[in-house]
């Protein structure tokens, strides 16, 4: 086996060599790279880095800059100096040394890459999975100009047997001298096919590269707009609190930020889910004409804002479709934000439902800027705004495109582009299965109409941010509740034997004694069987709710929490607490 192959197992994967001196940053490496199926080595410092190389081959090395002894830096310039290694990528990972200065010194020891702190999961296995690929085409190739040589030495074979056989012999020699020209032509077209190939992928790796690039600008300018408005309205209501007015209006830009900010997290979350295939639809026979008003009535705000035009031209009947509302609702309104975004002010925009037998439409047309037509396959791409500029680009991440697209495929649906061009404005339209008719049942009862009231209720609230625990009390304390505060797992618990609180908002992740651990404890009580537990975190995957539930929580929500959500989890929350009040002191089991 040569050096080159003994970079794979038997199985054809790859050695990768991660270097870090906390065993914890490993394990996550470990855990976002597994998904790559390849063989993960592990070393705590430079010197054992060194020790595995002198062993193993690698197909590249993901090393921490900063560790005692021998840092990253040190342990990659020994590497390099090796001449077995000195073509070896390394990438630097790094949460201190992040300045240019640093970069620009880790590029010039050999680095491929400089990866900050906390480590993006699909960032890394996306940067990581490219060398790969590299690595596995450079040991094709290298297979192919060995085989060539050898074909190459054939040939020499030949033709000294050629000068030494007898004139008899040279006919059908010369015959397989032309049969080994015609392989040998065969081997050259097939190469020249691989280095096309090669430029062709590394040409599409520098535009994800590029993109990837223009995305983390865009979202770092998208989030930082909302923070300065964040600190600019948290200055002016310590300046001005005693001023009601502009008190209200410092409130108001706090609570528009924070659901812009949630709603790029959301948007970033959507796209994970789809493409890990965790998205889960809630699937009911939906009115699309109902979808496309709703739709209309968020993107109301930004069309007034450009002093746009709206038409919109509805299905005369209903328009059936079997579909996630709320998706569904989402997708329009995405495409609806595209156009207002891309249109100038006082442009227009038309939206209209078409209902035929066996499929239902929605078109959403505009005179905007246009998309070239070289453009109209990648407006779907992740992180593409089809060439526009930064300043037409209006703010964005460049995905909600991304999530029509996904969204409609879990939907059964389709979704096209057309522009004819720049300047011609752009249409997009949706297409779904029409739904079947159904007939509907006898004495079906509406919906219910508006909610009682909340009586006084004792309510703990436990974050170990002081911050976010402050200011949900003074919230909670304002609608009449009493409320303790506490920062942490067992100060909540102590907090809750004296108290007996009759909902508990509790973060999951305290210093202690955790959120989880916290409930089970509550729950175990006598007191706390019927206590209302609401779990409130930054974790909100399909696992994260499920631990809640075990450990007793009855609801289960992200950060940040609504207050209409709050308050409408507090009805709910009263209503289940007075039945069973009822219920204990009747001895008539409730219905809830």
């Amino acid at each position: 086996m040569s050096l080159q192959d003994s970079a794979y197992d038997r199985a054809g994967k790859v050695n990768i060599l991660l270097v870090d001196d906390q065993q914890a940053r490993l394990m996550s490496y470990e855990s976002i790279l597994e998904p790559l199926d390849q063989n993960l080595v592990c070393a705590h410092s430079g010197q054992e880095a060194l020790e595995q190389l002198m062993r193993n081959e690698f197909a590249l090395i993901l090393l921490d800059v900063s560790m005692p002894g021998m840092d990253g830096f040190e342990t990659a310039a020994m590497i390099h100096d090796h001449p077995r290694f000195e073509r070896t990528p390394i990438i630097f990972v790094t949460g201190v040394h992040d300045t240019e200065f640093d970069r620009l010194k880790g590029y010039k020891l050999g680095a491929v890459d400089y990866v900050s702190v906390p480590v993006v999961p699909e960032i890394l296995r996306s940067k990581v999975s490219v060398l790969i690929e590299l690595h596995c085409k450079r040991r094709d190739l290298q297979l192919l100009n060995h085989s060539l040589a050898e074909a190459n030495k054939a040939l020499g074979d030949a033709n000294l047997k050629l000068e030494l056989e007898k004139a008899r012999e040279l006919e059908a020699l010369n015959a397989n001298l032309q049969h080994s020209n015609l392989e040998l032509e065969h081997s050259n077209v097939a190469l020249q096919a691989q280095i096309a190939e090669r430029n062709r992928v590394e040409l599409a790796l520098k535009e994800a590269d590029r993109r990837k690039d223009e995305f983390l600008a865009i979202l770092a300018h998208e989030l930082r707009n909302p923070l300065a408005a964040l600190s600019a309205a948290a200055r002016l209501l310590g300046k001005q609190l005693q001023n009601p007015e502009i008190a209200t209006m410092a409130c108001d830009a706090i609570q528009r930020q924070v659901s812009h900010m949630a709603r790029l997290l959301d948007d970033l979350l959507d796209v994970s889910r789809i493409s890990h295939g965790r998205m889960h639809l809630h699937m009911t026979r939906v009115d699309v004409n109902e979808v496309v008003r709703s739709a209309v009535d968020m993107v109301r705000p930004q069309l007034e804002a450009k002093q746009q035009t709206l038409n919109v031209g509805l299905a005369e009947a209903a328009a059936p479709v079997t579909a996630d509302a709320v998706r569904l609702i989402q997708i329009v309104a995405n495409l609806l934000n595209n156009s207002v975004k891309f249109t100038p002010a006082g442009g227009r925009i038309d939206v209209q439902v078409h209902s035929i037998p066996g499929e239902v439409s929605v078109a959403v047309r505009d005179n905007g800027i246009g998309i070239a037509p070289s453009m109209l396959d990648q407006v779907f791409d992740m992180f593409s705004q089809a060439g526009r500029s930064a300043s037409e680009a209006q703010g964005g991440l460049g995905i909600g495109l991304t999530l029509v697209k996904g969204l409609m495929k879990l939907h059964n649906g389709d979704v096209r582009a057309m522009s004819t061009g720049e300047g011609q404005g752009s249409e997009f339209v949706i297409t779904l299965p029409r739904a079947q008719a159904v007939q509907p049942s006898p004495g079906s009862a509406g919906p219910g109409t508006g909610s009682e009231g909340i009586r006084p209720l004792r309510i703990l609230v436990a974050d170990d941010n002081v911050d976010s625990a402050m200011s949900w009390s003074l919230l909670i304390e304002d609608g009449g509740h009493e409320v303790v505060t506490a920062y942490d797992g067992l100060a909540a618990l102590e907090s809750a034997e004296t108290f007996r609180p009759q909902v508990a908002l509790l973060d999951v992740g305290m210093p202690h004694l955790d959120g989880y651990e916290l409930a089970r404890r509550i729950r175990a009580s006598s007191w706390g069987r019927g206590v209302w537990l609401i779990a409130v975190t930054g974790w909100g995957q399909a696992k994260d709710r499920a631990l809640a539930r075990e450990a007793g929580f009855d609801e289960h929500f992200t950060k940040p929490l609504d207050p209409a959500q709050l308050l409408q989890t507090l009805q709910n929350a009263c209503r289940k607490i007075d039945m069973a009040e009822t219920a204990e002191r009747t001895g008539i089991p409730q219905n809830g």
